[in-house]
């Protein structure tokens, strides 16, 4: 449905009808949150390649995973992450020790899941609580939710997704939401699609609601929770007050994402008027110069990313173009008479420069796309959670080497107190 006439009226008018239905909303409050990734994503195998049990590992595990524990501070590391400003975190939750059990063993990993999100609200957060699968068995792994609603894989997800919602439902829902997926696929994002993810996501909301009227629930459009994927949903035959709709910004991805298996892809502007492109190639050759590659190591690392430079420049990203990408997740709301308020970003950010220069963008880059997008979200009252709190990987909250404190750039694009530095 395109509202090129509902624009005209003025987006300031549409949300000031919105104001009062969301002040009515029941959706769990939320502002600035931080994905954490690492502590109850990645269960813990045994030698055998099954979960372990108990399943999931401790906090001490979580934050020795890639450092030692005398880089972290004494107390409560969740205590921390709300007086650095953040209200809520998005908790990414292996499915894998679930779905590979049943009876008691499955009430096991929920109390254990349960006692993890009340160590978090306990110290002042609220949780979105997001399965999030991955593929370290293979038998759980993402592709498991791909597929018809009546799958016999979807169908045993379905029934674990309820189960969890009980238990969160018991925490409280004044303080927890759930994300019953994170970016599933369904591709191709067109009309060349099939409306199989209509059909699982409807159902997953319904079967949520048969056990829990009031437990927030965060509903992702599939082609990777793009708003591409958003756009295609048709919530009209399951929204309700208590229901956020979430998006994934990591447009352009070529800015975003820099990063080559084995090669070398990084320097890349934004907006993309920020460098020209023959200032990329002199960078790249000078960092690779540096890190020790002769020249036809050079010459052949640049040839092979010459198309995806071509690609992005003549994309010409800027705040334009970002500003449609936010208006097309808003013309969406609006269609469906939903306020803007109930819209979640519930990912963005940018690989960071890596040591050697071959992945990732410049510092001031990074943060000029983070402020941009935080903004643009922050406007029409969107909450966001950013990716994410700490790993080795490039998109970190704490600087991924020596004493674990944040990165101060990023608490200023974040608009995070300066007491958070």
């Amino acid at each position: 449905m395109k509202l090129t006439g509902l624009r005209s009226l003025g987006l300031s008018l549409v949300l000031a009808l919105f104001t009062s239905a969301a002040a009515m909303g029941e959706a769990l409050p939320l502002k600035r949150g931080i994905g954490l990734h690492e502590w109850l994503n990645w269960a813990p195998l045994g030698e055998d390649g099954t979960y372990r049990r108990p399943p999931y590992q401790d906090v001490t595990g979580w934050l020795t995973g890639y450092r030692p524990l005398a880089d972290w501070p004494p107390g409560s590391e969740f205590e921390r992450i709300r007086n650095f400003g953040f209200d809520f975190v998005r908790l990414t939750v292996d499915p894998g020790p679930l779905l590979s059990s049943e009876g008691a063993e499955r009430q096991e990993a929920l109390a254990v899941l349960e006692a993890a999100v009340r160590e978090v609200t306990s110290a002042g957060l609220k949780v979105v609580f997001n399965f999030h699968p991955n593929s370290q068995v293979p038998e759980f792994s993402p592709q498991q939710i791909e597929g018809s609603g009546d799958a016999p894989s979807i169908l045993a997800y379905r029934q674990m997704v309820v189960e969890a919602a009980q238990m969160l439902a018991g925490v409280g829902v004044d303080k927890v939401a759930l994300e019953p997926f994170n970016e599933p696929a369904y591709y191709p994002c067109d009309d060349t699609g099939t409306e199989d993810w209509q059909e699982v996501l409807a159902a997953q909301i319904h079967a949520i609601r048969a056990v829990s009227a009031d437990l927030t629930i965060i509903a992702t459009g599939a082609c990777g929770g793009s708003i591409t994927g958003l756009t295609d949903i048709d919530p009209s035959s399951f929204d309700d007050p208590a229901i956020l709709y979430s998006f994934h910004m990591y447009e352009p991805h070529a800015f975003t994402h820099q990063r080559e298996e084995g090669g070398w892809y990084a320097g890349l502007p934004w907006p993309t008027d920020g460098r020209s492109r023959d200032e990329v190639v002199e960078y790249l050759r000078a960092a690779m110069e540096v890190a020790g590659l002769d020249r036809l190591a050079r010459e052949m690392a640049l040839l092979s990313m010459n198309g995806a430079l071509e690609r992005y420049f003549a994309e010409g990203w800027g705040e334009a173009q970002l500003q449609e990408r936010f208006d097309a997740a808003l013309d969406w709301a609006i269609a469906y008479d939903i306020p803007p308020q109930r819209l979640f970003m519930g990912e963005f950010g940018v690989i960071a420069l890596s040591a050697n220069g071959s992945a990732g963008a410049f510092d001031a880059d990074r943060y000029r796309y983070i402020e941009a997008v935080r903004t643009k979200a922050e406007q029409q009252g969107i909450a966001w959670s950013v990716w994410e709190y700490s790993n080795p990987y490039g998109m970190s909250f704490i600087v991924p080497v020596g004493p674990a404190v944040p990165d101060t750039g990023l608490v200023e694009a974040l608009g995070l107190p300066p007491a958070a530095q």
